[in-house]
């Protein structure tokens, strides 16, 4: 894959396991840290394409702490996802497993914060357990739909200023 830009988000592939989305946010980043961990933000932004939403968002914040989400589309189809917290580090580090089940396998996310004046350089590794799966991964058009989030984000976060 190289490098790939959607949108203003940036994918790179920078090991055969990795890939790695960087996106400079217009927000400080303990209001990006908080948009991704408090269930009052991340039904919010995190629905890729229109049509969808998430009724279900658990989030216990802790390592050893588990998170589930649930998407609901118009016609009713849902989609889950959940994980395991390892690392908790507010606002500059989080660290969480990552399943959506068969057939596809559990990542291992890092996300990690900078901040610039007043901007933040979200940097999010999803870390696959082998290149097959990765590559596996970009065909369904996840990238777009990891970039859509990221759009919304941007959007809801102008909402909190």
């Amino acid at each position: 894959m190289g490098t790939t830009s959607v949108g203003a988000t940036t994918f790179t592939t920078p090991t055969d396991r990795e890939i790695v989305a960087t996106r400079i946010i217009d927000a400080p980043r303990a209001l990006v840290f908080e948009a991704h961990t408090s269930p009052e933000h991340v039904p919010r932004w995190m629905l890729g394409p229109g049509g969808w939403s998430m009724p279900v968002c658990e989030i216990d914040l802790r390592p050893g702490g588990t998170w589930r989400y649930v998407w609901r589309r118009e016609n009713g189809d849902e989609m889950e996802m959940r994980g395991e917290y390892r690392e908790v580090a507010p606002p500059g580090r989080l660290v969480n497993t990552e399943s959506w089940g068969e057939p596809w396998p559990e990542t291992l996310n890092t996300l990690t914060l900078t901040e610039e004046d007043g901007r933040t350089r979200l940097e999010s590794t999803a870390l696959y357990p082998s290149r097959e799966a990765r590559d596996a991964a970009t065909e369904t058009g996840m990238l777009e739909g990891w970039a859509r989030s990221y759009d919304m984000l941007e959007e809801y976060l102008r909402t909190l200023k």
